[in-house]
């Protein structure tokens, strides 16, 4: 063994002074704390504000608030405000290690500020980890968030869920376009034909943020009208947001923007996109790239620079109201990100609903539409079939074609396609007079009657037995109830008509357009295509079923949904005909004779106002078990004005059947009740459901509770 080898048997003690710093030097290096993923045990903390207050994606009321995390230095840079992040959650303060709280499960958030000191008393649990840099939550779009969850009594990470798409690394990676100068101001246009239309375009154009409620002429100019008023935004150097019941009503809006304005200047947010490219126009319209955005529902949240117009097409179609917690509005979000943005807003369509109705009669905005001359040039004939007619023609009523009816379609056959609208399957009415087919309802509260299995007479609403029910119309005391087949009037006109081709679109199969050539074609409300030179006439069958649903809105939606079609009718001038098959002298027939949809949305809006019902109050329905509903309600700080109504069981859905929105799950008995509250009370209102909601949740909860506020269908 030589000497060197032999000196210290090998151990560092005997080592020179230089080898000995080298070695601890060495040691030292491997032992340094190195940040990990997720858990950063050790690792240094930022310098500079080394607090991230965090939202947590839990969704659920009684944690709706920031919880603070420490951030580490390796993160300071990507941590900053809007960016998605990764936190652990649910770790107790028991488990802290090196001063740093941890455990808990991997959960997803937001990082909403940075701060220099946390209010909270114990040691921080670190930011597990940045998923992107990309900031996709601006302070307006969290302001926004919650300003919806206050007002539907939900939680703001329910509403980011619906207001940020998912994220795509892939679209994330790739730079948007750089953005285009602004257009010129577009011509009035067809927006002529209203007394205040060109003057609405110019405000517009001007920078001004003028408020409307535009009932749009029949035709196909509509969309066309409402790009122009987007063209006018951006040519003030603002952005426009519009948002349409349906991707085929967004794709003509589409088309009419591209031809007006060119490529590249707006952007299409629609479910069909696929997640990637709609992820894509999303950051481009973020960053912003492109200030016009055309969508569905989920685009009232887009977020667009410098918002200047926010546009909604038919506010009473109900794709616009969301299924997810907490089921917005689309007509409700806009009407906040106006007064949020300070925007210019437009509610458009061809009819109106009574919720628009309000809005022009408490000033808020101004009508705007055409004079009686444009609209009698631009509306077809509008017909009506007595009961004596039908009653004269039995054969007609078995096939459901009255003699009218049919010599309208064979006249409109020769000149070009005929439309025929039938209600969809589920148009079943509860109980109606059987002389005049006025909707029985409650007398206290004016809810619909129902006929429950010991054949008593009860209210849908509040639950009072009826035992000497009279009509208030005729006087009659006998009631019906009816059941349309859609599929079996479809296939009866069918037959009535074998030389003729028979097209249909509903549900299963939506048809855009149709050709110009004789034709009929059979179609459910709100899946109408576009004829090319629009419908030589249409039939609109069994409005029977429309009028009597057991709904307050039953006719608003009626006379909606048979403009919707007869205004794809060629104008009277060109022999364009409607028929509707229903009782002429009822309110909303009279109103599509003569094509007046403000008068009837004002008529409404006046009886509503006089018995208390939305829109003029505000009302939440609490659903579920019946003791869990009863314990919820006992434990809620209602308003003192606050009115009970029920509870009242629920329809039980079958096994294996779908179930409708709001529904009980299969084969569970839950009640309902609804709580209504005078005009300035639903923040008061919303307020005290979220928070009886929120320590319910925080005790374990129980049986489930449904709380929706203004839900669109209460009978």
């Amino acid at each position: 063994m030589s000497s060197e080898n032999g000196t210290g048997h090998g151990d560092a003690a005997g080592a020179p002074p230089e080898q000995l710093a080298l070695i601890r030097e060495s040691v030292r290096k491997a032992k340094e704390p190195r940040a990990k993923p997720r858990t950063w045990r050790g690792a240094a903390l930022a310098e500079n504000l080394p607090v991230a207050r965090v939202l947590v994606d839990k969704g659920v009321l009684h944690l709706d608030r920031y919880f603070d995390y420490a951030v580490p230095a390796e993160l300071d840079a990507d941590a900053q405000p809007g960016v998605r992040v990764r936190v652990r959650f649910g770790a107790g303060r028991h488990r802290v290690r090196e001063g740093r709280r941890e455990g808990g499960g991997l959960i997803d958030g937001y990082l909403i500020e940075r701060r220099a000191e946390t209010d909270y008393s114990g040691p921080l649990a670190a930011l597990a980890q940045v998923v992107s840099p990309e900031p996709v939550l601006s302070e307006e779009l969290l302001g926004l968030a919650r300003a919806v969850a206050d007002r539907y009594a939900g939680s703001v990470a329910d509403v980011l869920q619906l207001a940020v798409p998912p994220r795509n690394a892939r679209a994330e990676q790739q730079p948007s376009p750089a953005p285009l100068p602004p257009p010129p101001a577009p011509e009035a246009g067809s927006w002529g034909r209203y007394e205040r239309g060109p003057a609405f375009l110019a405000a517009l154009a001007g920078g001004a943020s003028p408020r409307a409620v535009w009932n749009a002429l029949p035709g196909p100019a509509w969309s066309e009208e409402l790009a122009r008023a987007v063209a006018a935004t951006l040519a003030s150097g603002r952005g426009a947001l519009v948002v349409v019941p349906d991707g085929r009503t967004a794709a003509r809006v589409d088309a009419a923007l591209t031809a007006l304005l060119g490529e590249g200047r707006h952007v299409l947010l629609t479910a069909d996109a696929g997640p990637e490219k709609r992820y894509r126009q999303w950051l481009a319209v973020r960053r912003g790239s492109v200030r016009a955005v055309v969508g569905t529902r989920a685009a009232m949240f887009a977020p667009v620079h410098n918002l200047g117009l926010v546009a909604l097409w038919d506010d009473g179609d109900d794709s616009h109201s969301e299924q997810h917690a907490p089921q917005p509005h689309a007509r409700e979000v806009l009407l906040l990100r106006t007064v949020q943005s300070k925007c210019a807003f437009l509610l458009g369509g061809w009819s109106c609903t009574v919720e628009a109705a309000q809005l022009v009669e408490s000033g808020w905005a101004r009508p705007l539409v055409a004079t009686r001359q444009q609209v009698r040039g631009a509306a077809p004939l509008v017909r009506t079939v007595s009961d004596g007619e039908l009653a004269r023609d039995e054969a007609a009523r078995a096939a459901r074609l009255p003699s009218l009816a049919w010599q309208t379609a064979r006249e409109g056959l020769r000149h070009g396609p005929v439309l025929v609208q039938v209600p969809r399957r589920g148009y079943v009415p509860r109980l109606a007079c059987t002389r005049c087919r006025t909707p029985a309802r409650c007398r206290p509260c004016a809810g619909p009657l129902q006929a429950q299995d010991d054949r008593a007479l009860r209210c849908g609403w509040c639950g009072r037995e009826e035992t000497a029910w009279h009509c208030p119309e005729c006087g009659a005391s006998r009631l019906r109830a009816q059941v349309v087949g859609a599929r079996r009037t479809a296939e009866e006109l069918g037959r009535a008509f074998p030389a003729v081709p028979v097209r249909t679109s509903g549900r299963e199969h939506v048809l855009d357009t149709v050709p110009g050539t004789p034709a009929l074609v059979v179609s459910t409300p709100g899946a109408e295509p576009v004829a090319e030179g629009g419908y030589a006439a249409a039939l609109l069958l069994d409005g029977w079923a429309m009028l009597a649903r057991p709904d307050l809105r039953a006719g608003e939606d009626a006379l909606r949904r048979w403009i919707a079609a007869a205004a794809l009718v060629r104008p009277q001038e060109a022999g364009g005909t409607v028929v509707v098959v229903a009782e002429p002298a009822l309110r909303p027939v009279q109103a599509l004779v003569r094509w007046d949809p403000v008068g009837h949305a004002l008529r409404e809006l006046a009886e509503r106002a006089e018995l208390g019902f939305p829109p003029v109050s505000r009302m939440a329905a609490v659903s579920g078990p019946e003791e869990a509903v009863t314990g919820f309600l006992s434990t809620v700080g209602l308003p003192r004005e606050a009115e009970v109504l029920g509870p009242v069981p629920l329809p039980v859905t079958p096994p294996g059947r779908p179930r409708r929105p709001g529904a009980p799950p299969p084969g569970e008995h839950w009640v309902r009740a609804l709580v209504r509250v005078p005009p300035g009370r639903g923040a008061a209102l919303a307020a005290a459901l979220k928070s009886a909601q929120a320590i319910r949740m925080a005790k374990g909860g129980g049986e489930t509770v449904r709380v929706r506020i203004d839900p669109p269908d209460i009978g």
